[in-house]
């Protein structure tokens, strides 16, 4: 047989936890077998424990990296500043209240995705959603206070704090609802988005 290059290992890894992070976040981590994972890594079943102990140190790895993710592009909102489209996180609540978001067949940003499914996880999958959670707090959090700032105001981390996690937990939950009823009732999860999109900033 061929040898394994060390590279060759990375690869292989790296499409266990791409397919994982897809699998995981559009059908939920106890919903997908290993062998269905590595079927779609393109990999053999036994492989699996070359990579990983176990598909919980795996859903560990996806849920850090999928996060890493979605707080990048954040970043990159955050630092692109105003433009036509709007504030940063105006344009961060119309990419996440959007259709597109909500239809994605990867599941999408793994805040909602997998909010259900970290709390039925291990103590390490939930630190790691929790600290993806975290992540977009501090985003939220900076740049509200840069806003406040902008604005001539005093900016009062409480505050903004606060505003951080309205704003995450509003994002969160109308995404699920609009998840929730989209193929049985499409008008009202399309509403619910739009409600999202007009009053997440109030």
């Amino acid at each position: 047989m061929p040898r394994i290059t060390k590279e060759d290992k990375v690869r292989n890894r790296q499409n266990i936890v791409d397919a994982a992070g897809r699998m995981f976040r559009s059908q939920g981590i106890d919903a997908v077998g290993i062998a269905e994972l590595m079927k779609e890594a393109g990999l053999t079943h036994g492989g699996f424990y070359n990579h990983f102990a176990s598909k919980n140190d795996l859903a560990v790895e996806v849920c850090g990296t999928s996060f890493a993710a979605s707080l990048g592009v954040l970043a990159q909102e955050i630092e692109d500043g105003h433009d036509e489209a709007g504030s940063p996180l105006e344009r961060v609540v119309a990419r996440y209240l959007s259709a597109a978001h909500r239809d994605a067949e990867d599941g999408g940003c793994p805040s909602s995705a997998l909010v259900t499914d970290a709390g039925r996880q291990s103590e390490a999958v939930q630190r790691a959603y929790a600290g993806g959670v975290e992540g977009y707090l501090a985003g939220f959090t900076a740049e509200f206070l840069r806003e406040a700032e902008a604005k001539g105001q005093t900016p009062d981390p409480d505050q903004a704090r606060r505003r951080a996690i309205r704003l995450l937990g509003e994002l969160v939950g109308t995404m699920m609802l609009a998840r929730a009823v989209r193929h049985v009732e499409p008008s009202l999860s399309d509403e619910i988005l739009q409600a999202g999109r007009d009053h997440a900033l109030d």
